[in-house]
């Protein structure tokens, strides 16, 4: 294998660019792994709901993608609380309430009580 290569756990191989140096996972801490995995899922919902901008049509949305997504937020912040610590949480539950209220006024018709995205994790969200 030369400089440019590695393998994943199935033994495939990949090119990796020429002076980017691979980060051992060995050395990332599972909180970063945690936060930076809830912070790809937030970004992601936030676009869903609406809250960016498509440059052809002024915005975009896709309502049933984001309710996915808020769920699976929702379900990792949840189970990961306990672990990650209290600093870390609040910033994440913050960020996931924000999405479940902009998913909430984005909705024609509102959701059944506990049956938006993520409230069977977090209860009902006003």
């Amino acid at each position: 294998m030369n400089e440019n290569q590695t393998h994943d756990h199935d033994g495939h191989q990949h090119q990796v660019s020429g002076g980017e140096e691979l980060r051992d996972i060995a050395e990332v801490s599972s909180v970063e792994i945690i936060t930076s995995a809830c912070v790809h899922l937030m970004s992601a919902a936030a676009v869903k709901v609406g809250l960016a901008e498509d440059e052809a049509t002024g915005q975009y949305q896709d309502l049933a993608e984001a309710r996915k997504l808020i769920n699976a937020l929702a379900g990792l912040v949840t189970a990961a609380a306990p672990e990650i610590g209290n600093e870390h949480a609040r910033s994440l539950r913050d960020g996931l309430r924000s999405l479940q209220l902009a998913f909430a006024e984005a909705l024609p018709f509102p959701d059944e009580p506990g049956q938006a995205p993520g409230e069977k994790f977090t209860g009902r969200v006003s």
